[in-house]
């Protein structure tokens, strides 16, 4: 196993819209295999198909969550969860003053 090299881990990156959008385009002109477009970029394969794929959802070309869906998923469960620690803070509350009081 020493003999083996192991992989750099690369830092995650962060990219715009813009450029998802331009590197999408790249793939579906049909030119260049996704994967020569990701190598171009220095991007990674699977990042390049994945926004390929969610492009194709958001065209309504494929079936799933379009971005702003998702969006909204995300902030619908950060919600979620807020709200759901408001009622555990108030659970505790109350039977710390319902002990209060006897």
């Amino acid at each position: 196993m020493e003999s083996m090299a192991k992989k750099k881990v690369r830092p995650r990156r962060s990219f715009t819209a813009e450029f998802k959008a331009e590197i999408v385009g790249l793939c579906r002109r049909g030119d260049r295999s996704v994967g020569q477009v990701a190598k171009d970029f220095d991007l990674t394969e699977t990042a390049v198909r994945g926004w390929v794929r969610q492009a194709e959802v958001d065209a309504g070309d494929r079936d799933g969550l379009t971005s702003g869906e998702r969006e909204e998923l995300a902030m619908l469960r950060r919600e979620n969860r807020r709200l759901r620690e408001d009622v555990e803070v108030l659970k505790r509350a109350t039977a710390f003053f319902a002990t209060e009081t006897r």
